[in-house]
């Protein structure tokens, strides 16, 4: 599929379609994926699943009805499965056919929505799969349209959470249902093959007696959090003893399959290793089901501390082996990976990790896996951000990747880890970028010294039509976390490369607290909210005022969400605020107080170094609240009235106290959005806004408040 776009402004970057990774199957001829876009001079979206030919790279639509998701090959054959969402809340199993397209049939529906569906060959015609769903506390599948009314709206909590990310906490949990999808014969003298039907859904948490046990994690948990094979399910938690608004701690759970169709509690194997205690993450069992590999963190309580690898080589004997273990329990491996996945064979590790600004894909052979040592990693991609792996068909050692880069919102690629040099590039949605009117020659990295003068990171991201020599306004983005980072990846929602286009030099810096510059950097923000970080990007704008020629810094503007937004309320309070036209808070934090009002207590508990009864000194150190009265800079604030890790109560305080002060201010809110702003409606109008406010003060031309439909993109199938 080929996008043409004349500009890159808000309304291409969001009506543009959204891929999701593209699945092999076994043959390595195609690939499903399902991908969305959104048409303003409609007003509507579009959903579809979607097949690609590997080798001339022409797509086909399977579906395009609008509940349809999860597809799933089966078997060796071109046949696939999806989920279609019904308007009573039941859910269908859909089979069709990847090469006849209008031959699809039902296979069996079950009540109530769910979703993460997962598959496995038990044996030919007989599949075992997997779904998330909410869960009745009798364990059976929970559907909001069946539930009985409530003749009073009041809620009765005894402890927390109350509410999470951007809703109150019910009484269903999220669970973890299993079934078989198998095929009848058409003839049972002659054997031929006829349509699958679905068994039913069995609870396998409920059926395991495990008493409080929730997976996939909520609020943002989903196929990550289990896996699936012939023989077993393996799965994470948290830890139902302890409170999970204080708490990150998590176990693993396997479950041996031995019929698909019934289950002991005694079967049930939990798996927990002594000195790694907190968080878990991305389980996955070998082909066979026989071996289990996952990510753990060591601290209860930091949701960003390093995850290291484990491999259980034999589930029922509970041997866990650390990989890169150290003896100081600070572990070999500087780098914390992100997501792992076995080959092919077996024999090796796939690991996803953030890198230097990049989304890094390594492997990591098995063999003598006890006393491995980093130097055994071997790097097989170099630029972009890998976002999911797979076999590029069954029995290969070849991968197919999907990935995104600064200017290009979706590639996917095999290559040969043999030669991963060679890289094959199956498609690109944006052309490169050339799509989107970008090119990668706007992507710049340069390095400064910071606090304690430690090597800082940050990309720039120059205007398209840059021409040596001018000089352009400086748009200065932070990130939120304050544990992330600023990657060579594509985001529909802080995008550098709409601001660039603009007229903007965007500069991304990753300051302390980074992540994918080791351990001990992203640990450095640790009791320093207004510390190492602030000092970080005051020197980096000093770098800048005195190395790049071609950025005008007497107009420069300041951005960021979340952390990004504290910073930016903290920024306003000091000196470096004042090097700035105009500042963009966007869901940030206004009072270190208000973060008790939050959901997930254990994230000020572990950065704040303690509860505020505890540490006042920490709480009060840091909050912006206290040096309102050195604010001047024109600001303006966005903030959404369903956040419930920032209350709106952040964002309003803020802007009271500006318009109290007589400084030029705006507040911006979306009664419907979380902490982030998804409908593309909302989003496009954050972008206006946000765009008008800073163009305002740099000199730089109004966005009109009407979509630019000349400058959507068109599609040519």
């Amino acid at each position: 599929m080929a996008i043409r776009s004349m500009k890159f402004t808000p309304e291409v970057l969001l009506g543009a379609p959204r891929r999701s990774s593209a699945v092999p199957n076994a043959a390595g001829t195609l690939a499903v994926y399902t991908q969305t876009s959104y048409s303003f001079e409609s007003h509507s979206k579009t959903n579809e699943i979607r097949v690609i030919e590997i080798q001339s790279g022409r797509s086909a639509l399977i579906t395009n009805d609008p509940g349809a998701s999860n597809p799933q090959w089966l078997g060796a054959d071109d046949q696939l499965v999806w989920l279609k969402t019904k308007t009573n809340g039941n859910t269908s199993f859909i089979v069709g056919d990847a090469r006849q397209v209008d031959n699809t049939y039902t296979a069996g529906t079950v009540p109530g929505p769910v979703s993460d569906l997962k598959v496995t060959v038990i044996e030919p015609g007989k599949i075992g799969f997997a779904v998330s769903g909410k869960a009745n506390q009798d364990g059976s599948l929970y559907n909001p349209q069946d539930a009985k009314k409530s003749h009073t709206t009041g809620r009765l909590y005894t402890s927390l959470f109350v509410r999470h990310w951007d809703s109150y906490v019910e009484p269903q949990k999220n669970s973890i249902f299993y079934g078989i999808l198998e095929q009848t014969p058409l003839s049972p003298a002659r054997r031929l093959a006829g349509k699958y039907s679905v068994s039913g859904l069995t609870n396998l948490i409920s059926v395991s007696g495990l008493t409080g046990v929730e997976s996939p994690i909520p609020p943002f948990g989903g196929t990550s959090d289990f896996d699936i094979s012939p023989s077993a399910i393996v799965f994470i938690g948290k830890d139902p003893g302890l409170n999970p608004a204080t708490h990150t701690a998590c176990s693993c759970y396997y479950a041996p399959m031995f019929s698909w169709t019934s289950m002991s509690v005694s079967d049930i194997k939990t798996c927990k290793v002594t000195g790694l205690q907190g968080a878990m993450s991305s389980p996955v069992l070998s082909s066979d089901g026989s071996s289990i590999a996952l990510l753990a963190m060591q601290k209860d309580g930091y949701e960003s501390d390093k995850n290291r690898i484990l491999y259980v080589p034999n589930p029922w004997n509970g041997d866990m082996i650390e990989v890169f273990e150290s003896n100081d329990g600070k572990g070999l491996w500087d780098l914390s990976p992100s997501a792992i996945s076995f080959a092919h064979d077996d024999k090796s590790l796939l690991v996803q990790t953030e890198e230097i600004g990049r989304g890094v894909l390594y492997q990591l052979p098995l063999q003598d896996i006890r006393k491995a040592k980093p130097d055994a990693l071997k790097r097989l991609t170099r630029s972009g951000y890998v976002n999911d792996v797979f076999p590029a068909a069954a029995g290969s050692s070849s991968l197919l990747i999907s990935s995104s880069s600064l200017v290009d919102n979706s590639v996917w690629s095999i290559i040969d880890p043999a030669s991963p040099e060679a890289v094959q590039v199956v498609s690109s949605s944006g052309r490169g970028g050339s799509a989107f009117g970008l090119s990668p020659t706007q992507v710049d990295e340069i390095w400064f010294h910071g606090a304690e003068n430690h090597p800082v990171h940050a990309w720039v991201v120059k205007p398209s039509d840059f021409k040596p020599g001018e000089k352009y306004p400086l748009a200065y983005l932070i990130h939120g976390g304050p544990q992330g980072a600023w990657n060579d990846q594509w985001s529909t929602r802080w995008n550098p490369a709409v601001f660039a286009e603009q007229g903007y030099v965007v500069i991304t810096p990753n300051p302390t607290g980074s992540t994918g510059y080791g351990q001990p950097f992203t640990d450095g923000i640790t009791g320093q909210w207004g510390g190492r970080p602030y000092e970080d990007l005051v020197k980096g704008f000093e770098y800048i005022e005195q190395n790049l020629a071609y950025v005008d810094t007497t107009r420069a503007v300041a951005l960021g969400a979340s952390y990004g937004g504290y910073m930016m309320n903290w920024i306003q309070g000091h000196p470096l605020g004042r090097k700035f036209k105009a500042l963009v808070t966007h869901d940030g934090v206004f009072s270190m107080t208000s973060q008790l009002a939050s959901e997930e207590q254990y994230f000020p508990l572990h950065d704040l170094q303690g509860p505020i009864w505890k540490k006042p000194e920490n709480w009060a150190k840091w909050d912006p609240s206290r040096f309102t009265a050195d604010w001047q800079t024109p600001h303006l604030i966005i903030h959404n009235e369903l956040d419930y890790r920032l209350t709106i109560a952040e964002g309003l305080a803020a802007f009271n106290v500006l318009q109290m002060r007589g400084i030029d201010s705006a507040f911006l809110t979306f009664p419907d959005e979380n902490h982030w702003v998804l409908n593309p409606e909302n989003s496009l109008m954050w972008h206006k806004t946000v765009l008008n406010w800073i163009n305002k003060y740099t000199g730089l031309p109004a966005v009109s408040d009407e979509p630019d439909l000349s400058a959507m993109n068109t599609l040519a199938l």
